[in-house]
C-alpha cells in the first residue's frame, strides 16, 4: 500500500493559491534539456535486500580513487589525508554538533570556526575570512553578487580559465536577478587579453589561478586595471594546496578569494560535501555572505567567542540579507583547521613543493611519449597535454591498463574544440612507480595499442 500524503485536489488548492497553472509551471526555470519527460528506467518497487544487492553490485562497477594510478584533479584532488582527522571529526562532541543558532551556547563550535577564519585568512593573504560555503563554485557565485552590491554595477567578466562549473553557477545565479555576464573563450594557453575587458561598466573580473587547465597566473597587472575602473577582482582557486607555495591573491591586490578547501583534510568522497573559502578585504566585511565568529572576552575576564556577523540575517530580516545561503559546512571546516594544524605554516609549504616536484617528474616524462604534449608553460601540480586522436578513447585505453589519466577537457567544455586536450594532476599520493605506469599506458593508448 502506497502512502499518498496529498490528494489531487490538495495539489490543486495549493497550485491556485500560487498562481501556478500546474506543476510543471513550477519547474520553468529549469533548461529544457536537464528535464526527465518519463520516470527513469528502473524496478517499480523492491525488497530492501533485493535493493541493496542491485545497488551494491553497482557500487562496486567503481574503481576507486586509492585502487591505482590515479591522476584525477579539475577541482577535486586526492591528498592523503592524516588519520588523526577523521579520528577527531567523528568524536560526537563534533560529529553531532550543526550551525550555532544559539551560537553564544556553543563555544567549541565557535572556537574552531574562528580558527579556521584565521587560517583561511592567513593562506589566502586578506584581512577576514567567513566561516565558510558550499563549495568554491556557490561561494564564486556569491562573491559575484558581494561585488554588485559594493560597486552598484550588475555586470561580471568571467575569465577563459575559470572552472566551466563554477563560471555556470555564477551563470545560473546572475540570470534569476537578471545581471550580465560576460564569459571570456576557453583560454587553454592562458594567452587571454583580460585588461581589454575591463571597463567602467562592470562590478568584477573573476580570474582563477592556478586555473582550469593548471596555469599559474599573475593577478597584478589585473587588479590595478580593476581598481582604475571602480571594478573588484575576484580571484577563484580550486587547488588549495598551491596556496602553501604560490604567491597568495591578496599580495596580488585580489579584493575577495574565494575557492575550494577539499584539497586540505577533506577526502574525494564522490564529489562531496566539500568546503568553500571566502575571504575579503576589512572594508567590505558587512557585505560578505555568511558567518564570522569573533573572539571576545566575558564579563568575568575570561576568553570566549561570539557570532560576530550574519549578514544574511535569516533570523529575523531574511527580505534584506545579503545572501540565503541557509549553512555553513561545519564539518567539513573543522577537517581543514585539523589538517592544517596537523601541517603547520612549514608542513603545508613543504607538501606543496612535493606536489610541484612530482608533476614537474610526470611532465618531464610525458615530454619523451610520442602523440602526447603538455602545453603549460607554468603549473602548480596539474597542467593540460595535448594527445594523438580523441582524449576520451586515450583515457579510456589507459583506464584498461589500470591507470585513470585525467580530465578530458571535452567532459567540461562540450563543443569548444578540445576534444584532444586531457587535464592531468599529480598530488603527493602518487610514487614514482605510478607515474611510470602511467607514462607506459599513456605510450600505450596513444600507439593505438591494446
Amino acid at each position: 500500500m502506497r502512502y499518498h500524503p496529498l490528494t489531487g485536489e490538495d495539489r490543486a488548492d495549493m497550485l491556485a493559491r500560487i498562481g501556478a497553472e500546474n506543476i510543471d509551471a513550477l519547474f520553468a526555470d529549469v533548461p529544457e534539456g536537464k528535464l526527465l519527460h518519463e520516470p527513469l528506467p528502473l524496478a517499480p518497487h523492491k525488497s530492501e535486500l533485493e535493493v541493496e544487492r542491485i545497488l551494491s553490485n553497482m557500487a562496486a562497477r567503481n574503481v576507486a580513487a586509492s585502487h591505482v594510478p590515479f591522476f584525477v584533479g579539475c577541482g577535486a584532488y586526492k591528498h592523503h589525508v592524516p588519520s588523526a582527522v577523521d579520528h577527531l571529526i567523528q568524536r560526537s562532541e563534533f560529529l553531532t554538533s550543526y550551525t550555532p543558532y544559539q551560537p553564544e551556547i556553543a563555544q567549541g563550535t565557535l572556537q574552531y570556526l574562528f580558527e579556521f577564519q584565521t587560517q583561511v585568512a592567513a593562506l589566502t593573504g586578506m584581512d577576514v575570512a567567513n566561516a565558510s560555503m558550499y563549495d568554491g563554485s556557490t561561494g564564486t557565485a556569491e562573491a559575484v553578487l558581494m561585488a554588485h552590491r559594493i560597486t552598484k554595477r550588475r555586470k561580471a567578466v568571467l575569465s577563459g580559465g575559470l572552472h566551466p562549473h563554477y563560471a555556470e553557477v555564477v551563470r545560473t545565479l546572475s540570470q534569476m536577478a537578471n545581471d550580465e555576464v560576460v564569459t571570456l573563450a576557453p583560454d587553454v594557453m592562458a594567452r587571454e587579453d583580460m585588461l581589454a575587458a575591463i571597463d567602467a561598466d562592470i562590478s568584477c573580473v573573476v580570474i582563477q589561478t592556478p586555473d582550469v587547465f593548471g596555469n599559474l597566473r599573475d593577478l597584478s597587472a589585473i587588479a590595478a586595471a580593476c581598481h582604475a575602473k571602480g571594478a573588484l577582482l575576484i580571484a577563484v582557486f580550486t587547488e588549495a594546496i598551491s596556496l602553501g607555495l604560490l604567491k597568495s591573491p591578496g599580495a596580488m591586490g585580489a579584493d575577495i578569494v574565494v575557492g575550494e578547501g577539499q584539497s586540505i583534510g577533506n577526502a574525494l568522497s564522490f564529489g562531496g560535501p566539500y568546503v568553500g573559502l571566502f575571504a575579503t578585504r576589512e572594508k567590505y566585511v558587512r557585505q560578505m555572505p555568511g558567518r564570522l565568529c569573533g573572539q571576545t572576552i566575558d564579563a568575568e575576564g575570561r576568553r570566549g567567542f561570539v557570532l560576530t556577523l550574519s549578514t544574511r540575517e535569516q533570523h529575523i530580516r531574511r527580505e534584506k540579507a545579503t545572501s540565503n545561503i541557509c549553512t555553513n559546512s561545519g564539518l567539513c571546516c573543522l577537517a581543514f583547521t585539523i589538517h592544517m594544524t596537523l601541517l603547520g605554516e612549514t608542513g603545508l609549504e613543504r607538501l606543496a613543493r612535493v606536489n610541484h616536484a612530482n608533476a614537474v617528474l610526470l611532465a618531464d616524462a610525458i615530454a619523451d611519449v610520442p602523440g602526447a604534449e603538455v602545453l603549460n608553460e607554468t603549473f602548480f601540480n596539474e597542467f593540460t597535454i595535448r594527445v594523438r586522436g580523441d582524449a576520451g578513447d586515450v583515457l579510456a585505453r589507459m583506464a584498461e591498463r589500470g591507470v585513470l589519466g585525467g580530465v578530458r577537457a571535452s567532459r567540461l567544455l562540450p563543443n569548444a574544440g578540445v576534444e584532444d586536450l586531457i587535464i592531468v594532476a599529480n598530488t603527493e599520493v602518487n610514487m614514482d612507480e605510478d607515474r611510470a605506469a602511467f607514462v607506459d599506458a599513456l605510450r600505450a593508448a596513444t600507439s593505438g595499442a591494446h
